[in-house]
């Protein structure tokens, strides 16, 4: 199950927005040193960019080159959505298997 909110807004999720999220998220925990599989992911991005991923009951740490990719990545996913308008200022992504 994935659940979308931005810039404090729950977006909906068609099946293809839903299931690209998911993969997307996996392959980035995925790239990541020491995690595993997506049992529980809360992964948000701030206002100032910082973006947090706690996986499993643990927190990633993140150096700011992924910080970069990952906001980067998610914002241009997030861009073109129904229900998303404006400039991206927040985003919480919360996958559970």
């Amino acid at each position: 199950k994935v659940q979308l909110t931005v810039n404090s807004r729950p977006i909906t999720l068609d099946y293809f927005v839903h299931e690209y999220l998911e993969k997307v998220m996996s392959g980035i925990i995925a790239s990541l040193n020491d995690t595993g599989e997506i049992e529980k992911l809360d992964l948000v991005i701030d206002r100032d960019g910082q973006v947090s991923i706690h996986l499993n009951d643990t927190d990633v740490t993140l150096k700011e080159f992924p910080v970069k990719i990952i906001r980067s990545t998610i914002e241009g996913i997030l861009a073109p959505l129904k229900g998303v308008e404006g400039a991206i200022n927040t985003v919480e992504i919360k996958i559970e298997s």
